[in-house]
């Protein structure tokens, strides 16, 4: 018979022991390199990440910070294009990507450990001597285009944009992080060099080793990203969170179903209450057996995918569920999702369903930190979007210690009818649905 407290026990001493344990040494030009080893792990993770994405763009270059992303790969001085630079990364036997969001950028090479100041050199190679070249560019606005079609014919994935645009507005946090197509064909050598002098630098840039990490990979990190200038970093604007009534935007699409994110303002990243509403977030739909997925599909027949999510950035946040369903159930469906909502505000979650929330998060947290890629993200957000950084076994500690009336707290702020944000893709017309935007 399995000992619960002692399972509990072992989860959480396994979070300290394991996850606890980074260094932070700051570069002469004042670049943080954050290494955080793990014995005898086969793996090691590079991850630059850099305070640079669509918050810190105007409306004439959105999109720059993603497309600044794709020519870092179209080749340096020493590998002189794309397939030189690919080629080089595949030779080392690992993954390599990069993501460009809100409110940053990164790039990130796994390979085997032995490998890891070979993935130094290319990546600092990258960000230090990429060409930028005119017929590049050109070429790659192509490939963009396609991207950010792709991305508007899949509604699933479009709509979490289409919700922020709700949220945020025509303002750098409700732009998209793509870009328009206007300014992907307007943007010129010159607008990429001009960004890159602000944002990309030794003020804006932190360096992530995560994994098997040897003194030879350490100091390689050391010489390469000494080597970055100080650049003339711009900070964002602020997000202002106003809202005095329910919103509705519907993007019209011949569908057979409809895409909806249905949510309301939350906490930036350090709030108090981000544990709370973290597990809020997996009680309503963060799991097969969450109260959403129950209710709408398996009661209700009303959806294949639902999902509540909780998002965070630094200055702003928000707590939504998506969903697709029927054409002429949306309207039912949006109810479900209010009852659900409200329910929260005026029961307290049982003890049970509260642990099963806390052991699926722990669990899974701990499964997804055993690859090291994984943690180096882990790190490189709390890097950039906390004052003081975080380990994964403190968030686990801070999320065991929850209770029930602190949720239904977090509740009873959040959902209010003035805050609900609705955002539809589909054959959708939103007077239908101002109406039943209330609890």
């Amino acid at each position: 018979m399995v000992n619960l407290k002692h399972e509990k026990l072992l989860l959480l001493n396994l979070a300290r022991n394991y996850m606890n344990k980074y260094k932070v040494k700051v570069l002469s030009n004042k670049i943080p390199l954050i290494t955080v080893p793990i014995k005898g792990a086969p793996t090691a993770t590079v991850l630059v990440i850099l305070k640079a994405g669509s918050k810190y763009e105007t409306r004439e270059n959105n999109g720059l910070s993603h497309f600044l992303e794709h020519m870092f790969f179209k080749g340096t001085d020493k590998r002189p294009n794309t397939l030189a630079l690919s080629s080089e990364l595949d030779s080392l036997g690992g993954e390599y990507n990069a993501f460009t969001s809100k409110e940053y950028t990164g790039y990130w090479v796994k390979v085997a450990a032995s490998k890891l100041p070979l993935a130094l050199d290319i990546v600092s190679d990258m960000l230090l001597n990429s060409k930028m070249e005119e017929e590049e560019i050109e070429r790659e606005k192509g490939v963009i285009i396609e991207e950010l079609n792709m991305y508007e014919d899949n509604p699933m994935m479009h709509v979490e944009d289409v919700f922020e645009s709700v949220l945020y507005g025509d303002t750098p946090a409700g732009w998209e992080t793509i870009g328009t197509k206007e300014n992907i064909k307007s943007f010129k050598r010159a607008d990429f060099i001009k960004y890159l002098e602000t944002q990309y630098g030794s003020k804006s840039m932190h360096v992530i080793l995560v994994g098997g990490i040897t003194e030879v990979a350490k100091k390689e990190a050391v010489k390469m990203f000494s080597k970055f200038k100080v650049n003339k970093w711009q900070d964002k604007l602020a997000v202002k969170e106003v809202q005095k009534a329910p919103i509705v935007r519907a993007v019209y699409k011949k569908t057979d179903q409809i895409n909806l994110s249905l949510g309301v303002r939350a906490f930036p990243i350090g709030h108090p209450d981000e544990f709370k509403l973290k597990l809020l977030s997996i009680i309503l739909g963060g799991s097969m057996s969450s109260r959403l997925f129950i209710n709408l599909r398996e009661r209700n027949g009303l959806a294949y995918y639902v999902r509540t999510m909780y998002e965070t950035y630094s200055d702003s946040g928000y707590l939504t569920t998506q969903a697709g369903v029927p054409i002429a159930k949306a309207e039912a469906a949006v109810k479900i999702i209010l009852a659900e909502y409200k329910k929260l505000t005026e029961e307290l979650v049982t003890a049970k369903e509260l642990k099963r929330a806390k052991d699926l998060l722990q669990g899974k947290s701990l499964l997804q930190m055993e690859a090291t890629d994984n943690l180096a993200t882990w790190y490189a957000r709390q890097a950039v979007l906390r004052k003081q950084i975080m380990t994964p076994g403190e968030f686990l500690r801070k999320i065991n210690k929850v209770t029930a009336a602190e949720i239904r707290a977090v509740a009873l702020k959040i959902f209010l009818d003035r805050g609900l944000n609705l955002a539809l893709i589909g054959q959708a017309k939103e007077e239908k649905f101002q109406s039943i935007l209330k609890f």
